[in-house]
């Protein structure tokens, strides 16, 4: 408290800045003592600090991985890490890396050697498994260890050689088809983005098991790609009525179909029914409330960390 009223800085700055002292050896903190300068720190040569990075393309406009980012960076902390984002500067989440940049990022994580790095590989462009397979190669030729969250290089069922940690997605495909079911929905289509990541693809199967186990034969088209924003593209998927429900590839994709759908005259649940994953905060900030899947950020987190 005397540093902050000295500095006039908030304690969460304090608490970072000892920390960071801390990580360097300039001073040693001891539990219900207080803080104290290490003996020979003016003359000693600190020692590298202990260095992890963050790579997660699109981070603002995914809610789940900016809840996952502010867990990391708490837990790097504990563990006298520091985790850079940018590759040079200190995380800071408001900050996003552009699919352009991430391979510049790369190249500042591999200058400053960091031991380890949280990747989430990029969605919603044409080139990405090439371009994420390049990012992971890179930072694995380098000596850095790679763990990726949310979602895999390739696609399902396929995996990658590096580890991965997640949500079950194929488990979460099939619990939110069942759930629909149960509400009398027969008639189900599910609603994803192109170029969308391959947890999509696992959330599909799952939808097509439910399918099977109950003896469903699904519209040959019931798998649509396309713009929800687009009313065209929602028109068509609307045309004759035919569907029960609309389970869409995550939240923002539900949001966006939702206002569309409101838009040409489909009023939902109504005419319709629609959900999607992820559980972020605006999904309660609907006209109507979306049934989603909840994301576990939190024991992501604690899986990262156990990794």
């Amino acid at each position: 408290m005397e540093l902050v009223n000295k500095y006039k800085v908030s304690r969460p700055t304090v608490a970072r800045a000892l920390q960071d002292l801390q990580t360097e050896g300039l001073i040693e903190r001891r539990a219900g003592s207080g803080t104290f300068l290490r003996k020979g720190a003016s003359s000693q040569v600190p020692p590298r600090v202990r260095q992890l990075g963050l790579l997660i393309p699109g981070q603002a406009t995914t809610e789940i991985f900016q809840l996952i980012s502010g867990e990391l960076a708490s837990l790097a902390r504990v563990h006298d890490y520091t985790l850079l984002w940018g590759g040079s500067t200190p995380l800071q989440i408001r900050e996003d890396v552009s699919f352009e940049h991430a391979e510049e990022i790369c190249r500042h994580f591999i200058a400053n050697k960091v031991s380890g790095v949280f990747f989430a590989p990029c969605e919603l462009h044409p080139e990405q498994d090439k371009v994420n397979r390049r990012l992971a190669e890179m930072l694995r030729n380098a000596g850095i260890t790679v763990v990726l969250l949310d979602r895999d290089l390739q696609s399902f069922p396929h995996r990658s050689e590096f580890d991965l940690v997640g949500l079950d997605n194929m488990a979460s495909g099939y619990q939110i088809a069942s759930h629909l079911l149960k509400l009398g929905c027969r008639h189900l289509y599910f609603v994803a983005r192109p170029n969308s990541a391959p947890t999509v693809e696992a959330r599909i199967a799952g939808v097509r098991e439910v399918f099977v186990r109950h003896r469903i034969e699904p519209a040959p088209n019931w798998v649509r790609l396309g713009d929800p924003a687009d009313l065209k593209f929602v028109r068509s998927l609307t045309a004759g009525n035919q569907a029960d429900a609309f389970i869409c590839a995550n939240d923002h994709t539900a949001a966006l179909l939702m206002r569309s759908l409101e838009s040409v005259g489909i009023q939902v649940p109504r005419n319709v029914r629609v959900v999607g994953f992820d559980d972020v905060k605006y999904a309660t900030l609907l006209s109507v409330p979306l049934t989603t899947i909840h994301q576990p950020c939190r024991d992501i987190d604690v899986a990262v960390q156990n990794n």
